[in-house]
């Protein structure tokens, strides 16, 4: 195994083990390289943003090029990559094992495992089928070593199943079947973050700050989260600063909103740094 991947994810573990950490998540290696030299300690690759930069929709793009787009953030950087690994790229147990395999040769130091299904009249899988994936993923991050980071996400809130208890259960039974960080994109409140950071401790918990929100980092930290991802929220940043300046364009034929672009000589001058 590459010493230098060994050692981001060796990083990567650390950096869980106390306090509350940022990470953001990129869409590809210029973003990843400018959130790396703005001092971030880990990164964390997005499904959304990802398929975006593809003209695709989220949950849109295939297996293959999510491993090559994860081979060549993992390239970008020298910080730890965190894989949204959607739910797995498999069938079944078997299929999500040989997947994981396949994401772990990328290098990444983290990857995350979902229980959404993709159909809209049954979101979820049952808590036993999404165990046995969790477990299948475990297995194969055990067989090449064990130091990757693996999440298990309850996606209850994500798809229109707003129920703290059934998530509670489905990430308690996540931590029982192996994985490192457990993670339930949607939860908003106070109550509800504390209530996921009580019922998995003393594993991890991501949080996912995807909108303007009354919490910050610290606040964050002093309710027991390990760690902070924003998901799309920093791709939609840029579609927004681009809509605004395309609409402009289209609609008044005017270019004003090219003032509140960054500066060329800026990025050059960022991007000739890393050469």
């Amino acid at each position: 195994m590459n010493t230098n991947v060994e050692h981001k994810r060796a990083r990567f573990r650390e950096l869980h083990h106390q306090g509350c950490f940022v990470l953001p998540n990129p869409w590809d290696a210029g973003s990843a390289r400018m959130l790396e030299g703005l001092g971030f300690k880990a990164l964390a690759t997005t499904s959304s943003g990802h398929a975006w930069s593809l003209g695709r929709p989220d949950g849109a793009v295939s297996r293959d090029m999510v491993l090559e787009h994860l081979r060549a953030m993992v390239a970008a950087t020298d910080l730890p990559v965190n894989a949204d690994f959607e739910s797995g790229f498999g069938a079944d147990p078997q299929a999500v094992a040989e997947s994981v395999r396949m994401a772990l040769d990328t290098g990444v130091a983290g990857l995350s495992i979902e229980d959404s299904t993709g159909d809209a009249q049954r979101p979820l899988r049952s808590i036993d089928e999404a165990v046995e994936r969790l477990r299948a993923a475990r297995a194969a991050i055990d067989e090449a070593g064990g130091s990757t980071v693996l999440v298990g996400r309850a996606e209850n809130f994500f798809v229109g199943r707003p129920d703290l208890e059934d998530t509670i259960a489905r990430l308690r039974a996540y931590a029982e079947a192996g994985a490192d960080c457990l993670y339930a994109p949607g939860i908003r409140t106070a109550e509800q973050i504390r209530a996921v950071v009580a019922a998995v401790a003393p594993k991890p918990v991501n949080l996912l700050i995807g909108a303007a929100s009354e919490f910050s980092l610290a606040d964050a930290e002093a309710m027991g989260v390990r760690r902070i991802s924003v998901g799309g929220a920093l791709a939609r940043s840029a579609w927004a600063g681009f809509l605004q300046a395309a609409r402009s364009i289209a609609k008044t034929g005017r270019f004003d909103a090219f003032a509140q672009a960054a500066p060329g000589s800026e990025l050059n001058a960022f991007f000739q740094s890393g050469d």
